[in-house]
């Protein structure tokens, strides 16, 4: 699935760029297509409102790129290297990345950085974060998440971290309570509509499924 999409929002990119932003899509993209697929894609499951190598002009006249910016959120969402970002760094870079950040600064964009660790060995922590994140700076903000308890919110924004179905192991560890008390919270979601059991004849409840409705409550 996210192959396919990829490849199609892929060639729309291109499509809609040139010059220097050109150039940039055309390099190597192995971090920035790794960050997208393994902590974005999960989190927002679309990328109609993602632009890949945003395009920014710094105060002194410089381009400078961001590897993805969330409108929604107005929000620059990286990947960064060790040895790039910090090992064998020059002063003129390390100045430059500096510069780069206050732009992102300037224009009022929220710079959200992952580094390749994190998201090659921490994958699911790197998710829970962003959807952390961006839920508290979508324009709904608190509203969206009316009726919820904090428990309930909890349990969702850990669900989104999972690259598989929630289980109740998960909830428990999740929310550190007690097992009858984290059935609860999670028949309650699933009354919602925010979550879909999943088990063997309808009688014994194995997982949980995130359903979509619960991404839109939290975003």
């Amino acid at each position: 699935m996210f192959d396919k999409e990829f490849e199609r929002y892929f060639e729309e990119q291109k499509g809609s760029a040139d010059g220097r932003r050109l150039e940039m899509l055309n390099r190597n993209l192995t971090g920035e297509v790794k960050l997208l697929k393994e902590v974005i894609w999960p989190v927002i499951g679309a990328f109609d409102e993602l632009e890949m190598e945003k395009e920014l002009l710094s105060l002194t006249g410089v381009k400078i790129y961001g590897d993805f910016f969330f409108s929604p959120i107005r929000a620059i969402i990286e990947c960064e290297g060790f040895v790039s970002h910090a090992e064998v760094i020059t002063r003129e870079r390390f100045d430059f990345e500096k510069m780069r950040i206050r732009t992102f600064a300037q224009y009022g964009y929220t710079f959200i950085p992952f580094s390749w660790d994190d998201i090659d060995k921490r994958p699911e922590v790197c998710r829970r974060q962003l959807y952390s994140i961006l839920g508290q700076r979508a324009s709904k903000g608190g509203a969206s998440e009316q009726g919820l308890s904090v428990n309930e919110r909890e349990i969702l924004r850990y669900s989104i971290g999972l690259s598989r179905a929630l289980r109740l192991e998960d909830a428990c560890s999740c929310l550190l309570l007690s097992k009858p008390t984290v059935i609860k919270v999670l028949k309650s979601l699933v009354a919602k509509g925010l979550l879909k059991p999943l088990g063997s004849g309808g009688l014994r409840v194995h997982s949980y499924e995130l359903q979509e409705k619960a991404r839109r409550v939290l975003l």
